[in-house]
């Protein structure tokens, strides 16, 4: 694929914003229902999402299970899309005849066979569209509507540093009217080398009103 001066030029743009927590790609749709306190309560629109299962430590999960997906959204799928970089890999891509675009967050939740990575497709796509990715530990899966409780924070995404998210989230909602269905996740926007004071992380829980 011939080197294109604009698409250097664009990673160039697209990596300096992401240091400084500027994002340039899509996000889930979602309504704000409620809030509680620095909590919100968001339903999120039907989506497309990309995940596989990794059985290691947190960080070692998060960080095979992002190669993995990658490699999908790169390329390695049955239609060989091309996918041409237009910025570092944790913000966004382009390609020739076809694209598939990463969207933010990406989303990583312990189960019982270890860390599930995902990534959300971009709305363009359906499933009949989606190519079907080379490797099998790669799952294509179709998200319903959901209802989420959701704490924002910034700085450190290393596992001692999200943990006292999770029990502010937890703590808030058991006065609230709002229960927790399920574990709590982490939703991470911006890659490694963005300022930690200027990220942006979530974590976030199923809930149903109680």
């Amino acid at each position: 694929m011939a080197f294109k001066p604009f698409a250097f030029l664009s990673a160039i743009f697209l990596g300096a914003c992401s240091v400084v927590g500027i994002r340039t790609v899509e996000e889930p749709r979602f309504e704000l229902i409620a809030q509680i306190g620095a909590v919100e309560i968001r339903q999120y629109a039907p989506k497309l999402v990309a995940q596989t299962t990794i059985d290691a430590d947190e960080m070692t999960a998060r960080n095979e299970g992002f190669r993995r997906l990658a490699g999908f959204i790169f390329g390695g799928n049955t239609t060989g899309t091309s996918i041409e970089m237009t910025a570092p890999v944790a913000q966004s891509q382009g390609g020739n005849s076809s694209q598939i675009a990463m969207t933010a967050p990406v989303s990583q939740s312990k189960q019982a066979g270890g860390w599930v990575i995902r990534f959300s497709m971009p709305s363009s796509w359906t499933k009949a569209s989606l190519p079907v990715p080379n490797d099998p530990k790669i799952e294509i899966v179709e998200q319903p509507t959901e209802r989420w409780a959701v704490l924002r924070f910034s700085g450190s995404t290393a596992p001692e540093a999200i943990a006292p998210q999770h029990q502010a989230l937890l703590t808030a909602l058991a006065t609230s009217s709002w229960q927790p269905v399920g574990d709590v996740v982490d939703w991470f926007y911006d890659p490694p080398w963005t300022l930690p004071p200027l990220r942006r992380n979530e974590a976030a829980v199923m809930v149903a009103p109680r």
